[in-house]
């Protein structure tokens, strides 16, 4: 397990989409192992792959609440809305409100492959699509709204 660079929003790799990925290989776990290091030394609640300069479907995120990794996330469902203020470990120093769902429910497999359903409100909602915006090349400041919007 390692502390990986995180890539900075002048980057170009963060603004590529993600290819999915088609085998969980000892490379794709330690690249989930290496997102958490990374994850946790910045103290941020989530890392997507192309973070670290890997453009694969391949996101971790703790709010508080346990480690949860996830390779090729999608949305099975989105609801309601909530705004506030995010940052990104991509930006730092910089933090802009943005509209999210409110609810998330996401399909995704763990590190052993097998299928998982993972859904959350408020933050866990928040991360959930702020780290899977990632997996497409959007970064938050994309979605931002002017104060007082």
């Amino acid at each position: 397990m390692a502390i990986r660079k995180i890539r900075i929003s002048t980057d170009e790799v963060l603004r590529k989409v993600c290819k999915p990925v088609k085998e969980i290989t000892p490379n794709v776990l330690t690249l989930l192992d290496d997102m958490a290091d990374t994850m946790y030394d910045a103290n941020g609640v989530g890392l997507a792959a192309p973070q670290v300069g890997v453009l694969k479907r391949v996101v971790v995120i703790d709010i508080g609440e346990g480690l949860i990794e996830l390779i090729n996330p999608e949305f099975i469902e989105v609801s309601g809305s909530q705004t506030d203020h995010e940052g990104c470990l991509s930006i730092p120093g910089h933090s802009a409100p943005v509209e999210r769902p409110n609810y998330a429910k996401v399909r995704a497999f763990d590190r052993e492959g097998r299928e998982i359903i993972v859904e959350g409100k408020e933050l866990m909602a928040r991360a959930l699509c702020h780290e899977i915006d990632h997996l497409d090349g959007i970064l938050y400041i994309d979605k931002a709204m002017e104060e007082g919007e």
